[in-house]
């Protein structure tokens, strides 16, 4: 008998126990779901911020060491010091970028959803590595070539990025915008399903068969929009 009770007291504090881990697990859950959006946003800035000082103490270091310390033992390094910074400026450009479209997310994640914010980034971020590639172009050549040479750079990048850029600029104008979410049943340049996903080049439309097609925002935007009642078929 005290076999069985000391048994039915060990279930009831197993069961206590498995209980209490599940309550402390959605509690978790449910704390993680919440994002503070000013603190991510000062998060965002600080590691900006870090990156910018970084990269200013690293060039300065490798520019003495490429044309003080190493002159010193008779190594004539000095001329290649421009590579190395350039080999730099890209790489701590490009995270640094990455650093500012996350800055920029994060800020307007405070106003709209996640697929507005993230298109918000990307824009930032093709617009940002266009830059950067200009400006070490024109960095590297220097005086009015530079500046020439940058410049058509800027032209040849704007081009070259010219389609992306404008689906991801249609599919922030829909995100914004929204004339029509996800689960809605539409007609999208010419294309007749339920919208299934808004993304910032693509959205994605799933028909009566079972397929799926990828319509590129930039059409959506310059075609009619056709929505469809909630009951239709």
């Amino acid at each position: 008998m005290r076999f069985i009770l000391v048994l039915y007291n060990f279930t009831l504090s197993q069961k206590f126990l498995y209980m209490l881990i599940g309550w402390l697990y959605w509690g978790r859950c449910i704390m993680s779901t919440e994002v503070n959006i000013p603190k991510e946003v000062s998060k965002a800035t600080v590691k900006v911020v870090i990156y910018i000082i970084l990269y200013v103490v690293v060039a300065a270091v490798v520019q003495y060491i490429f044309t003080g310390l190493l002159p010193s033992f008779k190594l004539k390094v000095a001329e290649y010091v421009v590579y190395a910074q350039i080999l730099l400026a890209i790489a701590f450009g490009y995270i640094i970028i990455m650093g500012i479209s996350n800055v920029v997310y994060w800020i307007t994640r405070a106003k709209y959803d996640h697929p507005a914010a993230a298109a918000i980034r990307n824009v930032t971020r093709i617009v940002g590595i266009g830059a950067l590639a200009a400006a070490i172009a024109g960095g590297v050549a220097g005086g009015a070539a530079g500046v020439a040479l940058g410049g058509f750079l800027g032209i040849v990048v704007g081009f070259a990025v010219q389609q992306v850029l404008g689906q991801a600029v249609a599919g922030l104008f829909l995100l914004i915008a929204r004339p029509f979410k996800i689960g809605d049943k539409a007609v999208l340049a010419g294309e007749d399903g339920v919208v299934e996903d808004i993304a910032a080049l693509f959205t994605t439309v799933s028909k009566a068969d079972g397929s799926k097609v990828l319509i590129p925002n930039n059409i959506i935007i310059g075609s009619k929009i056709y929505l469809k009642p909630k009951g239709s078929s």
